[in-house]
């Protein structure tokens, strides 16, 4: 890890790309800036590990599409041929909070 000092005004540059500036601070609270091409997401570590916790949980399961061949083949193995309807699947949290990078780049607005 790289651990730099920047005053209030300094920037950072990352891959000539990205420009983190050190807008103001106050107190042990540190506003910071950050230019990125608008293909690069940028967001919070806690947005970006309930990103990953959703797409992991939306990997799990199994598609809409396979839901009918899974009841058959439990039909199929001794089990009750007269299977409950499918339960409706859960909104994915993503879909419920867009955290796409196109939106959280329209939230770049200095304070």
């Amino acid at each position: 890890m790289l651990i730099l000092s920047r005053k209030t005004g300094e920037s950072v540059v990352i891959d000539g790309r990205i420009v983190v500036k050190i807008i103001r601070t106050d107190g042990d609270t540190v506003k910071v800036g950050i230019e990125a091409p608008s293909n690069i997401p940028v967001h919070r570590q806690e947005v970006y590990e309930e990103i990953q916790r959703a797409n992991r949980e939306a990997a799990t399961r199994a598609p809409l599409s396979q839901v009918p061949s899974l009841l058959n083949a439990q039909g199929k193995t001794g089990h009750s041929k007269t299977a409950a309807p499918a339960p409706s699947p859960a909104t994915p949290v993503a879909s419920q909070t867009d955290f796409s990078p196109a939106t959280n780049q329209k939230h770049s607005k200095t304070v």
